[in-house]
């Protein structure tokens, strides 16, 4: 009898170690996945930024989180090309699951670097031209994205100079011609200020300290100045607003977040929409779809900025038609 009972209390400890060790393997089997995302941006400034947290935000919204199934390594390059190409050598030793490049440097230096890893970009002007992508449609190999470049933005941001500064002759632009996505942008300005019946003034920096000096140099040469996409520039923008408001030139820039910042007006878009769209790209390829089979995306909805604050600053007199399809910005 005793020796019965010993071997019913040692089939009921067994039994109770095996289903202790499924449910261990149970819960082992449904442990999720940490997703392990690296991020290089070229420099921090306001629309850099917006895209990043963007992208985040879509990510959180399909149910990756950081802390929980997702671990995001964010760096920054400080607008230093040689830190911008360690920044990716070392994003893709590090096995992340998906890369995203901020601004055409970041990208370049990623694409460079890896042809396994799924590429995403944001904030690129022209991705073809940066030989990113084969083609917008079809991008052909492990990276894809989204552009800020909207076809009408430019053009339309010049013909307002027009509109508004009717007295304006030349167009001062400041720029760095070490980034190709400046290089595009200040092309197609020009065009656009030729076919206003303007003339170009340009100068060129290569770093964010000579941004003060280059927008001084401006004094006495330009009406109005517009500021391009260039993130070396945009990155020192206060130092142009400093000079146009204590010499009344009016400011004109690539891009919306620009404007909140203290400058005139422009024709842009959020850069946080731009970056969701992009992290909604990301959510896809997290299940499995390629970059290749992602087309790649532009901004939607293109909106007139007026900084009113920044009009009163540069000796602007807004009108009601100015202002009727704006979005005021800086009261």
């Amino acid at each position: 009898m005793k020796r019965s009972l010993g071997l019913l209390l040692c089939a009921v400890l067994l039994l109770l170690s095996a289903c202790g060790a499924g449910s261990k393997e149970t819960a082992g089997a449904k442990k999720e996945k940490v997703v392990k995302i690296g991020i290089s941006q070229i420099v921090e400034h306001p629309s850099l930024d917006a895209a990043r947290e963007g992208f985040i935000a879509a990510l959180k919204d399909a149910g990756y989180e950081e802390g929980k199934n997702l671990k995001l390594d964010f760096q920054n390059a400080q607008g230093d090309m040689n830190n911008n190409m360690s920044i990716a050598q070392n994003l893709v030793a590090d096995k992340n699951d998906l890369i995203l490049a901020i601004a055409t440097p970041s990208a370049q230096a990623v694409v460079k670097s890896t042809k396994d890893i799924p590429v995403l970009f944001t904030a690129i002007t022209d991705p073809v031209g940066a030989q990113l992508v084969q083609s917008l449609d079809k991008p052909g190999g492990n990276a894809t994205g989204t552009s800020d470049t909207h076809p009408d933005a430019i053009a339309k941001t010049i013909a307002a100079i027009k509109t508004f500064i009717p007295d304006a002759k030349k167009v001062g632009i400041i720029y760095n011609n070490g980034e190709p996505n400046s290089v595009v942008n200040v092309k197609n300005a020009k065009k656009a200020i030729e076919a206003a019946g303007l003339e170009t003034v340009e100068t060129t920096i290569t770093a964010s300290s000579e941004v003060k000096q280059a927008a001084e140099s401006m004094v006495g040469r330009a009406d109005v100045l517009y500021i391009p996409k260039d993130n070396t520039v945009v990155s020192a923008l206060e130092a142009v607003i400093k000079v146009a408001n204590d010499k009344d030139i009016p400011t004109f820039v690539g891009e919306g977040d620009s404007v909140k910042r203290g400058t005139f007006a422009s024709y842009g878009f959020d850069y946080h929409d731009l970056g969701y769209t992009t992290g909604k790209m990301a959510v896809e390829i997290l299940k499995g779809k390629k970059p290749s089979e992602i087309p790649v995306g532009f901004p939607e909805n293109l909106q007139l900025f007026i900084n009113k604050k920044a009009a009163q600053e540069e000796g602007i007199t807004l009108t009601d038609e100015m202002l009727k399809d704006a979005k005021i910005v800086g009261e």
